[in-house]
């Protein structure tokens, strides 16, 4: 593709988003950087939340996928399904009633400052890496297609990345992003199905053709039944669940956008058409990356049709089966599909990366430095010094994950999760099901005991009884949080902290 109109692209794209930008954040205050006043349409939310959900990492790593591990995905999108209820039902109606702007606050109220203080800080280091991830997908696209030409070095790539997030969301905050994030959905689902349109077309496949062909190949294969393999049924539908209800329910990025609804009303409507949405998307993406492998088998291109998790047989090396969709689109499907293709990964990229950079700085901003006491002039300077600070920290880590990359990214995610968030699932769940009081100054080492225990077990698991463990180790590490919590807890009733 040529880079000048690659360029062009990258200009009229990023300019309409700062000229929404610049609408949405008129008279803008901390409380809409916060929460967008509260008064955001529920529906709004409800399509850019997908938009958020889905990622750079889905519109590139999930077709991908499908070549090693079929339509497997969709187990645990069956998770999600009922975590996003559980959400609904449980966490949203606690968080509505107590007013919270910053969900962490419930920690400080329920065990002391330093479970709060600790539930946040995971945050921060979760949502930090994951968002950092997602992003170094689009940086290594934009490299690819446009930096590489003009031999700008990555670091570049990765600092401008962060810096066109920082522009558009600098002033609004959420209030902006719920906007740009509807904007971005958009041209990401368009993106994929025009893509699907486009490979339909190469294979001469009709719409009922199309489907029935996906419906009949290997790649079709939802539900694995191997007990010993990571993508076994239950283990994905429990991870899942698991995985949303941590890394929605029980994380700022999310929840901030269903606390700016008007009320809970609106903000369980938003999480049950949320949730229905992203089964369907899910699946649309599934399919595209099923015929994605029909076409490059149909046409003999064996580095990605031999591969065996990332291996090739015939070159014995290593193929990053991330690489495939943006491979095709960039050079198989002609300017207009690789022009799409650009606009929906961008738009992915950045839908999930502006409202982490906004809830990492809410979270810094409210949690770690505080917010008490303070004018709106003191709590504004906190917060775009925080903004500045998660930017320059995003694009270290982008550039540090460039450096050390050897796995899928959508696998290094979830995996970091399933660590990461295992503490702050562990005391939500504590203190939702119990009333015992703890000793809060414990909490820090717990919090950091039970990830590190986990880790040790997998390898165990792995070398002793050959049993690897997938994303499940979310549940182990939620448990023996739990469990820690259990033996510093005491008999106390502390209703009035609820």
């Amino acid at each position: 593709m040529n880079q000048y109109l690659v360029a062009f692209i990258i200009i009229c794209y990023f300019g309409l988003l700062i000229f929404i930008s610049r609408i949405t954040s008129k008279n803008a205050d901390n409380s809409s950087f916060f929460n967008g006043n509260r008064k955001a349409p529920w529906y709004v939310i409800a399509f850019g939340m997908i938009g958020s959900s889905l990622s750079g990492v889905t519109f590139i790593a999930l077709p991908g996928w499908v070549g090693n591990s079929h339509f497997y995905y969709f187990q645990l999108v069956i998770g999600y399904f009922i975590g996003y209820i559980i959400i609904a039902n449980i966490l949203l109606p606690l968080y509505y009633k107590l007013n919270l702007t910053s969900i962490y606050t419930y920690l400080e109220q329920r065990f002391g400052d330093t479970s709060y203080k600790t539930g946040a800080v995971f945050f921060l280091i979760s949502r930090t890496l994951g968002s950092a991830l997602r992003l170094f997908i689009v940086a290594r696209v934009l490299q690819i297609a446009f930096f590489d030409y003009f031999n700008i070095p990555f670091v570049f790539t990765a600092i401008a990345t962060v810096l066109l997030i920082w522009v558009y969301t600098n002033k609004g905050g959420l209030k902006t992003i719920i906007w740009t994030d509807t904007l971005q959905t958009f041209f990401l689902i368009a993106a994929v199905i025009f893509t699907i349109i486009t490979i339909a077309k190469e294979i001469d496949f009709g719409g009922l053709s199309m489907i029935q062909a996906i419906s009949n190949s290997e790649y079709s294969t939802i539900i694995n039944t191997d007990w010993n393999s990571k993508f076994h049924f239950l283990k994905q539908i429990v991870s899942g669940m698991l995985i949303t209800i941590v890394m929605t329910g029980l994380d700022q990025d999310m929840m901030q956008k269903n606390l700016s609804c008007r009320n809970l009303k609106d903000a369980k409507k938003n999480m049950y058409w949320y949730a229905s949405g992203y089964l369907v998307v899910n699946l649309v993406f599934l399919a595209l990356g099923a015929l994605l492998y029909m076409y490059i088998n149909q046409i003999g291109l064996d580095m990605f049709a031999q591969s065996d998790f990332g291996y090739n047989a015939e070159t014995q090396s290593y193929v990053n089966t991330d690489d495939l969709y943006p491979f095709l689109a960039m050079n198989n499907f002609g300017v207009v599909t690789g022009i799409v293709f650009l606009i929906g990964i961008i738009a992915a990229a950045f839908s999930s990366a502006d409202s982490a950079l906004a809830a990492l700085t809410t979270s810094f901003t409210i949690d770690i430095i505080g917010i008490k006491n303070k004018t709106e002039q003191e709590i504004k300077k906190q917060r775009q010094k925080s903004h500045i600070l998660f930017s320059g920290i995003l694009a270290i880590v982008i550039i540090a994950f460039h450096m050390l990359n050897d796995n899928t990214v959508i696998d290094a995610i979830f995996t970091i999760a399933s660590y990461t968030y295992g503490p702050i699932l562990g005391m939500y769940a504590f203190g939702l099901s119990t009333t015992r009081a703890i000793k809060d100054s414990y909490m820090l080492p717990i919090a950091i005991a039970s990830p590190c225990v986990c880790l040790a077990i997998s390898f165990a698991s792995a070398k002793l009884f050959h049993y690897s463990f997938g994303y499940e180790i979310l549940l182990l590490n939620g448990l023996l949080t739990y469990a820690g919590m259990l033996l510093i807890s005491s008999k106390q009733i502390q209703l009035n902290k609820q």
